[in-house]
């Protein structure tokens, strides 16, 4: 999908992009991926919070959200107290009915890029220990497992166990 046009959110999108979480969360559901997200889980205030401290992105095409993600520029209940080296990217979602395989590889691009030129070498983000397929996925587009987090805090939820991931972009990131 090469017409993705790529731009903040802002408050006129929440509901755009709760809908495209809850889709994501359901899809994962139903590939068996049970235990990362959950339908409802998250609503406009969670999203509204994090473009206060952070960024949240879409992905657009033919006037519809059909991506996003957030990017922190600390993470200190997954990575503890860190120096400004790392942008962290969270919640990677795509609607999968509607792009086709490889978009999030896109969109994760967009999101090294930006971290690069904000002048930081790394990209971290984190998936549920034990989700062995997202967890091949990041490895396959370069990451590596770094550490594991115990515990790690959860909007809407109960903590959870998460595997640590990062990659350099320091030479563009690809």
């Amino acid at each position: 999908m090469n017409d993705l046009r790529f731009r903040l959110a802002d408050d006129a999108d929440l509901t755009a992009v709760v809908r495209l979480r809850d889709d994501a969360a359901r899809w994962m559901i139903a590939q068996g991926v049970t235990g990362q997200w959950r339908p409802g889980e998250l609503g406009g205030d969670h999203f509204r919070r994090i473009m206060k401290s952070g960024e949240v992105w879409l992905a657009e095409a033919a006037d519809r959200v059909v991506g996003a993600w957030e990017l922190w520029w600390e993470d200190e209940d997954a990575w503890g107290p860190q120096p400004p080296t790392a942008g962290y990217v969270h919640r990677l979602m795509v609607d999968h009915s509607s792009v086709p395989p490889g978009t999030g590889r896109q969109l994760l691009r967009v999101a090294e890029r930006r971290v690069a030129e904000a002048g930081r070498p790394l990209v971290r983000l984190d998936c549920l220990a034990g989700n062995a397929r997202l967890e091949a996925y990041y490895l396959n587009v370069g990451y590596q497992v770094v550490g594991r987090k115990e515990g790690k805090p959860q909007p809407g939820g109960p903590p959870k166990s998460f595997t640590l991931l990062e990659k350099s972009v320091r030479d563009g990131g690809d």
